[in-house]
């Protein structure tokens, strides 16, 4: 049995040789929309980090970063000053996908970046009649922009800001899919029925697609019975949605950022790096042709 250092720098050396077993790639395009409005989750965390080891595992993942903070365009090495062009200019009409996107050192990751701006596109929209559209339609005409210039896209994670406003509007409604991602502390289901809530609104008034496909367990430590009973908690109310993998508590997740990279650019052997690699693995096989779906009423619990 090999030592946890020997899987460590094994894995180090897969992701730097690019030499990673891929996973198999969806049918169609998956949309995912990582919410959950309940801030320090791992949102964005998770958001980079798994477009990061889909893109290791052979995908083609586009992010976009519609969080005004812009943490995901950080993580990525992208440029989200004032100025840059980006989510905002698309959800205004100003730009397209194909105008602002932004090729990043992940292998397979493409990023449409997030800046300040995007903070005033909320009182902006409010004029508008498609104000919750602008996202969807965008990225449809997007899709065989990049089929003719990369290929197929495999993946499009959609980060969203901690809070139910316009912005994570239009993001459920461009999505086909809800990923959420929900920490293993104390109040870990805080608010989580609000938002099943507005995803089934969304999903009655705007878009019939949407389904609750996927929840990640983030934040584990596993010195701790608290972290473990929420696990259970966590699995009880969303049943099979709930991934296998579980993200942990770790240092170095939270160091990544700081120096603009993914964990795997940043500690590509750490016990981050293999926890993200094993959920997004999971969650292609989840996706993979023939494989069978899990559908939004199998989480009907969360809205009890």
């Amino acid at each position: 049995m090999s030592s946890p250092l020997a899987v460590a720098a094994a894995l180090a050396v897969g992701v730097q040789r690019g030499d990673i077993n891929p996973a198999p790639r969806p049918a169609t395009t998956r949309i995912l929309t990582l919410a959950n409005q309940k801030g320090g989750v791992g949102k964005t965390t998770s958001t980079v980090n798994l477009a990061a080891a889909l893109g290791l595992l052979g995908q083609q993942v586009l992010v976009v970063d519609a969080d005004p903070q812009g943490n995901a365009s950080t993580a990525l090495g992208v440029a989200h000053h004032a100025g840059v062009d980006g989510v905002y200019d698309i959800v205004m009409g100003e730009q397209t996908v194909a105008d602002v996107v932004v090729t990043v050192a992940s292998p397979g990751v493409f990023v449409v970046p997030a800046t300040i701006d995007l903070a005033g596109a909320e009182v902006e929209l409010v004029a508008h009649e498609d104000r919750d559209q602008r996202l969807r339609r965008a990225l449809t005409e997007y899709l065989p922009h990049h089929a003719r210039s990369h290929g197929d896209l495999d993946y499009i994670l959609i980060d969203c800001p901690p809070s139910l406003g316009l912005l994570t509007l239009n993001a459920l409604v461009a999505a086909r899919e809800v990923l959420i991602p929900v920490q293993c502390e104390y109040y870990a289901l805080e608010g989580l029925s609000q938002l099943m809530a507005t995803i089934e609104r969304v999903r009655q008034a705007r878009n019939p697609t949407l389904q609750v496909t996927t929840a990640l367990l983030t934040m584990f430590d596993a010195r701790t019975r608290l972290s473990s009973d929420v696990a259970d908690e966590v699995r009880r109310h969303l049943g099979a949605a709930v991934l296998s993998a579980v993200i942990p508590r770790s240092v170095r997740l939270s160091e990544a950022p700081s120096h603009e990279q993914t964990i795997f650019g940043y500690d590509p052997g750490s016990t981050g790096a293999q926890a993200y690699l094993d959920a997004a693995r999971e969650l292609a096989v989840r996706g993979a042709p023939g494989a069978a779906r899990v559908l939004a009423n199998e989480t009907e619990d969360a809205h009890d």
